[in-house]
């Protein structure tokens, strides 16, 4: 027999649209259950950009003074870097109208800590690590295969080509989820059982809710995948995320106390033909391309060298009755440009402020989750074209050599009126439709003097 408890909302997924979402409903007396497979925050890949509408968020929350303590390097522009080392800027941030017009770069660890640790505080927020959802409840469903609806063999309502799937009715709506947690053993007795009204998948890209749900995705052009690493140095090098090119090698470098986090551009589908040529060879390059690392590349072992499969897609449809998807569940990006972390939590904000009040009252309905997805999907379309153009200068450097740069019109354009640098800014920095906190989830930031504001 399982366990089953019954709450407000639950949140598969405890990256920044989940955690965020989670905090928000809390805070407007949601009991929210949110479900981290992992036990900890850390891991591999993990975006480290935070932008101008996330920390004007953590302003609205309350929270910036605690973000300001947390070790981040800023970076005023989104550029592109050729081998001479000179940026050439597609948008500047510190054009914007906006409290802290820059983006920073912080783990992300520490930044889902600390919206964890705010979450604490808050009666209605359940943060469960370890806990993963292994498949969704159905209303009225039949025994079948993993909780299938009725007349769905395959586990999940079916889709037309157009990504079409039903309307409400009995077997079509979501009313909660299976977990599994830390402490279960594999047995039946084990299976707990969350039931709500909603379920919000913000799982990521390789969603089981959403998979279970039948909500179909398409690709969309991606010719890299990156090699992730870090390196252990004491070095200075600029605070700068841009792409840099030298040899045909095409590195990302994140500088942190202590250490630098690598990313390597490699043609897709290329992981084993470059591992073969042998670890002097990414040595050599990355010594070339950042020779103040040069005496640190000795250390590089590809056993620490971790492969990205780097995927871009979407989903033409966000929700079904009872499930809503969110983040990279249905709009995955690539690590390029640092937009992924952003889109994830304006997409929690939208969802808390939209769906707070019905899942107060114990009901939403589909037309709620599709205003959702209307609202998210303007500046979700617009990043992705920005994104695909970055991809469009980069690819050819990555699978054929020689230097990063921009379309000539675009570069002449930009450097005879760089106040348009503004635009890329606001879209890849705030978002075409900017999402606020509802004044529900807002508290005044806690006056602490001995707290300074790393811009200064």
């Amino acid at each position: 027999m399982a366990d089953t408890e019954h709450v407000d909302c639950i949140i598969a997924g405890g990256g920044p649209a989940g955690v965020v979402a989670g905090l928000l409903l809390a805070r407007g007396g949601v009991k929210v259950v949110v479900l981290e497979k992992h036990a900890d925050f850390f891991r591999d890949f993990r975006g480290d950009t935070v932008h101008p509408s996330t920390l004007r968020l953590l302003d609205e929350l309350g929270l910036y003074h605690r973000f300001a303590r947390i070790a981040h390097r800023q970076v005023s522009n989104i550029s592109l870097m050729d081998r001479s080392g000179k940026d050439f800027v597609l948008g500047d941030l510190s054009r914007l109208k906006a409290p802290h017009p820059f983006m920073t770069i912080a783990p992300q660890w520490d930044f889902l800590n600390l919206l964890a640790e705010a979450g604490r505080n808050e009666p209605g927020f359940d943060l469960r690590m370890g806990a993963e959802i292994t498949s969704l409840i159905w209303e009225d469903e039949r025994v079948g295969e993993r909780g299938s609806p009725p007349g769905s063999p395959t586990g999940s309502p079916p889709a037309d080509r157009h990504g079409s799937l039903p309307n409400d009715g009995p077997g079509a709506r979501v009313v909660g989820v299976r977990m599994q947690g830390p402490d279960e053993t594999d047995g039946p007795e084990s299976v707990h059982e969350l039931r709500a009204p909603l379920v919000i998948a913000a799982d990521g890209r390789w969603s089981i809710a959403r998979e279970e749900a039948g909500l179909p995705v398409r690709e969309l052009h991606s010719g890299i995948d990156v090699w992730w690493f870090r390196i252990d140095t004491e070095a200075v090098l600029p605070d700068s995320v841009a792409p840099r090119s030298e040899r045909g090698n095409v590195f990302v470098a994140i500088p942190r106390d202590g250490h630098v986090q690598m990313a390597r551009l490699i043609p897709k589908g290329a992981d084993e033909r470059l591992r073969a040529e042998g670890i002097e060879a990414l040595r050599d390059a990355v010594a070339a391309t950042f020779p103040a690392l040069a005496d640190d590349v000795g250390a590089i072992d590809f056993d620490d060298v971790k492969l990205l499969d780097v995927r871009r897609n979407e989903a033409p449809r966000w929700f079904i009755p009872g499930l809503l998807c969110i983040g990279d569940a249905v709009h995955a990006m690539s690590p390029l440009g640092g937009v992924g972390v952003n889109l994830a939590v304006q997409d929690g904000v939208a969802t808390a402020r939209l769906l707070a009040e019905s899942l107060r009252a114990g009901t939403v309905s589909t037309r709620q989750l599709r205003r959702v997805q209307r609202r998210r999907l303007l500046t979700t379309k617009a990043v992705e074209l920005l994104q695909a153009g970055i991809h469009r200068m980069v690819e050819p450097v990555v699978h054929h050599g020689g230097d990063i740069h921009p379309p000539a019109a675009l570069e002449w354009l930009l450097k005879k009126f760089p106040a348009l640098t503004v635009i890329p800014a606001r879209i890849l920095g705030m978002g075409i439709t900017p999402e606020h906190a509802p004044d529900f989830a807002r508290r005044p930031e806690r006056s602490q003097p001995d707290l300074i504001d790393q811009r200064q």
